[in-house]
């Protein structure tokens, strides 16, 4: 799996309550959280994002409450993967369940500015800054959790497993 986009960077602590606010958890339409996706920490966000941008971050990002509209705003939103130093364990598998690639990597949240072009190798687990031509390695996707990745999620690599 590759990936390719603009950074947009974000400090610690991006709680889901950030990501997509309690007034929005009405819908559970994809489209519709896209359109509100971390308006609270960056209001022109949703008009400065585009198909395969890529969200960098400091730590535990994905904190707070254990909602899954979080993941599924920021994919919708047109991100295709978020880059942080960690990752709130609970957002961390509702990233995977809901399809939206993820990758811990300190060393490259520490060199990659907002803005910059980044493409990922995530099976390689090779992150490489185009602007600046730094190359950081992360961990790879085990073949299961790119499988669900690569489907859009969990429920849709099973329905597509049982036909």
């Amino acid at each position: 799996m590759e990936f390719k986009g603009t950074v947009h960077r974000y400090g610690r602590d991006v709680d889901t309550d950030v990501i997509i606010p309690a007034r929005y958890l009405n819908t559970s339409d994809p489209a519709e959280l896209a359109r509100h996706c971390l308006e609270d920490l960056d209001a022109g966000f949703v008009e400065k994002v585009a198909p395969g941008d890529i969200i960098v971050a400091e730590e535990n990002f994905g904190c707070g409450s254990s909602r899954e509209h979080a993941p599924i705003a920021i994919r919708a939103a047109g991100v295709d993967v978020v880059i942080a130093k960690s990752f709130a364990r609970i957002f961390y598998r509702n990233a995977i369940n809901t399809g939206l690639a993820i990758m811990e990597c300190p060393e490259a949240v520490d060199a990659i500015a907002d803005g910059d072009v980044v493409s990922v190798d995530a099976d390689a687990g090779v992150i490489t800054d185009e602007t600046t031509g730094q190359t950081f390695t992360a961990q790879p996707f085990p073949p299961f959790i790119r499988e669900i990745i690569e489907a859009g999620g969990l429920v849709n690599r099973w329905k597509a497993r049982l036909g």
